[in-house]
């Protein structure tokens, strides 16, 4: 199966639990893109959503449908499946921000690129998206290629 492949952020989560643009975006090219995330990539989102709603005034329990809901699209990755690069994650992100290598390893075991707002992603070696041009990746042929099914 021709696809392509990107790990996703928790802020990315989180913008597709709080807004409409990511979730319509990973909902739209789920048929033609494998989308993952680290595991603690939800544990983060789960964390800091609920604070999130309450100064927007919003129920957390929707909220969280919406995030439970995005882990059949959104596929998370358990730590052993990437630790095994932890070391040279950490090599490459520490100095920005060490708590980000999960997304970086993940990238790296993987093969592909990362959708975050983060910044610290720059310079790693790993393609990085923003959100205002992920699409762009998404609708083109850069990535493509056979994953196993």
């Amino acid at each position: 199966m021709s696809t392509r492949a990107i790990v996703l952020d928790a802020n990315i989560l989180i913008r597709a639990v709080l807004g409409n643009r990511a979730r319509e975006l990973i909902l739209t090219h789920a048929p033609t893109t494998q989308f993952f995330a680290p595991d603690v990539a939800y544990e983060d989102a789960r964390k800091y959503l609920p604070a999130l709603l309450d100064k927007r005034g919003l129920d957390s329990s929707v909220a969280m449908t919406v995030l439970d809901s995005l882990e059949k699209v959104v596929f998370s990755l358990d730590r052993g499946l990437y630790e095994r690069v932890q070391e040279e994650a950490l090599r490459r992100i520490a100095i920005r921000d060490a708590d980000d290598w999960p997304v970086l390893a993940c990238a790296m075991v993987i093969g592909c690129p990362i959708w975050t707002e983060d910044a610290d992603f720059f310079g790693t070696g790993v393609a990085t998206w923003t959100s205002d041009r992920v699409e762009l990746y998404l609708t083109s042929d850069i990535g493509k290629k056979s994953l196993p099914s």
